[in-house]
């Protein structure tokens, strides 16, 4: 199969040597990383054929090079070597825009096989690579254009705007969970702990902006799925602030969704009409731990 974005990496297993395909859409993103920036094995071997005109890079290896190492079983012969992506800082030295990657390749030949009386002629026949990954769940977290169809172009907000942000999490090779946001901070630089800062989202899923007399904030309810949460709040800036720039950091999590909401997983915006908060999901007394400003610790 040929290295494309849905499988970037495409491994051959020859007699004597392995050949590794890259496409340099490496992360399914559309932006492709450099060449120059791929290397295999422990011994950072360069590719074979490149060129900055080509969408995928190859490298050919023997067996024994690039720093491959050799793991004897009882039925295989097995080499093990790595796919590595190294970016180099560019542009900007306080900012990265990418992360390395290591990508695990095996190939498998088997010690065993039939023969009969007539000359014998040995035939490699490798197993089939493997690569293996960390399973992990795919959060993220975007801000939407008016209508929620879409994810928004441009970062830039006038005071008087809704920001709208969607939260959700890939739950293809997972039971069906249920998406909360825990806390949602605004500060002036990337650093979550810098001040000033302000949370607007707390208490694990309370929208306490919502409360403010100049605010409409909420979360959007219903939700469009169990794995999507959506919320909307009002454009804002810090006071004294020349640069116009904010940062959010959120923190989201996941439970079952056939689990029920509690205080510790909710979403709970305020309702102004009746002074009471109200959740997405579930029964209202999950929500009133945020009137108390206090839901326990997070799970």
């Amino acid at each position: 199969q040929a290295a494309a974005p849905l499988h970037p990496v495409t491994v051959q297993c020859q007699e004597a040597q392995v050949v590794v395909t890259v496409h340099r859409d490496l992360f399914g993103t559309g932006r492709l990383v450099r060449a120059g920036d791929l290397t295999l094995g422990s011994a950072g071997c360069l590719p074979a054929v490149w060129s900055a005109l080509e969408t995928t890079v190859t490298f050919m290896a023997g067996l024994h090079e690039c720093g491959s190492t050799l793991r004897v079983t009882p039925d295989a012969l097995v080499y093990s070597t790595s796919l590595n992506y190294k970016p180099l800082l560019t542009g900007n030295p306080v900012i990265i825009r990418t992360s390395p990657a290591v990508v695990p390749i095996e190939c498998h030949y088997p010690r065993r096989d039939n023969v009969s009386s007539h000359g014998v002629k040995p035939t490699w026949v490798p197993f089939h690579f493997t690569m293996s990954s960390e399973e992990k769940l795919p959060f993220s977290l975007r801000l939407m254009n008016d209508d929620w169809s879409a994810e928004r172009v441009s970062p830039i907000f006038q005071l008087g705007e809704v920001l709208r942000f969607q939260a959700g999490v890939n739950t293809e090779n997972h039971a069906p969970l249920r998406l909360f946001v825990d806390t949602c901070v605004a500060t002036q630089t990337p650093d979550r702990s810098s001040s000033p800062q302000y949370a607007f989202i707390d208490f694990n899923g309370c929208l306490v902006d919502g409360q403010l007399d100049d605010a409409t904030s909420t979360f959007i309810s219903p939700r469009p799925r169990q794995d999507v949460l959506q919320f909307a709040v009002d454009a804002f800036k810090f006071a004294g602030d020349p640069s116009n720039l904010i940062y959010i950091t959120c923190h989201l999590k996941v439970s079952l969704a056939d689990q029920a909401p509690d205080p510790l997983n909710k979403a709970c915006s305020f309702n102004k009409t009746n002074n009471l908060w109200a959740p997405v999901e579930g029964t209202w007394d999950v929500c009133s731990c945020c009137e108390m400003r206090s839901c326990g610790l997070a799970r």
